[in-house]
Formats: structure tokens, sequence, C-alpha cells
């Protein structure tokens, strides 16, 4: 537990936004009385969720889908928004039917994960999913999400792929890693 103070808020104001964002200036005064101003996205209150599905097989399920940060099709897991009044297990089961097709009859939370933490305050839970079963719900995705299997023994080779780059996925990837490899000890 760390015995740092956290630093008292001044003053907070969006400073600018977009359709999807809003950017706000926070400043604040730490407990040795050094003053700064810090920039964050204003915090929405949702968090979401990423799933590595694994099947009977020995397969893992991803998506390749468009992300219009890097401007091109990325290999990932499955992953959303939690909606509101839902759990982030009920979640992780509806992204994957809308993703990928399929439900799960076990999904095991492995971590809750924070990206850039300086800028943002949304956490991501990331779950394994097994029992896998066919079904299908309506997604937003604006174009059918290509799904590709990879044999879970081949999980190195994916950790290095080229269009395998996203860092929660990675994470999610070598956490599940280390969960199967102690189940089937």
């Amino acid at each position: 537990m760390s015995k740092l103070k956290k630093p008292e808020i001044l003053a907070k104001e969006v400073i600018a936004q977009s359709r999807l964002f809003k950017i706000e200036s926070l400043d604040l005064r730490f407990s040795n009385g050094v003053e700064r101003t810090y920039e964050r996205m204003k915090p929405s209150g949702r968090h979401a969720v990423l799933i590595v599905p694994v099947t009977e097989q020995g397969d893992l399920l991803l998506v390749r889908e468009y992300a219009a940060g890097t401007e091109s099709y990325e290999l990932g897991f499955p992953k959303g928004l939690i909606d509101p009044g839902e759990t982030p297990m009920e979640a992780a089961n509806r992204e994957l039917k809308e993703e990928i097709g399929f439900g799960a009859d076990t999904l095991i939370p492995l971590k809750e994960v924070v990206l850039a933490p300086s800028y943002f305050s949304s956490r991501m839970t990331l779950f394994v999913a097994q029992g896998l079963y066919p079904e299908r719900l309506e997604g937003d995705e604006p174009e059918p999400l290509e799904l590709v299997r990879w044999p879970l023994a081949q999980a190195d080779d994916l950790l290095t792929h080229l269009d395998f780059a996203e860092a929660r996925s990675i994470t999610a990837l070598l956490l599940a890693q280390k969960l199967l490899m102690k189940d089937s000890v």
C-alpha cells in the first residue's frame, strides 16, 4: 500500500470535445506544494470487456476488424463496452454472440486492466471463454467481422504475428496461456 497522498484537485474543466470524447483539464496541487495541470479523457463511467474464446478443439477465436486509430485491419479478441445495467460477465457473453456468433457456458475472469492510466480511467475486464455454443446476436459493427481460428498450441506464434499488436489482446493471451497451462497440469 502506497503512503503517497493523492493530489488536491483545484479545478476541473472540459477544454475540448467531439461527438465521442471530452478532454478535461485538471489543476492539481501535490502534497509537496507543487502545482501542475494535467489533461485526460473525461471519465464516462463505462467500462469494457475483452474475451479469449477457446474451443473444445483447442482453437482461439479472434476477429479481424478495422481500427480507425491505425487505419488498418487488426487481429484481436472480441471486446466491447458494458451496457448500463449489465455485469461484466453478461457483457462478455453478449459481445461473444455479437462478434463471433458463439455464447459461452464458462467465463473465467483473468484480470481488470487499464490502458494509459495517466489519460484514461476506463477499465477492461479480461475473460477466458470455454464451453462455446452457437448463438448469434446483432452487433453494432459497420461490416461483418472476419473470424480467425488460431491453434492455442501455436499461441506463441500469435504473439509475434504482425497484425496481432493490440496491447490488451496480448495481455489477455498471456494471462489465458498461464491459466490454461495451469489447468492442463
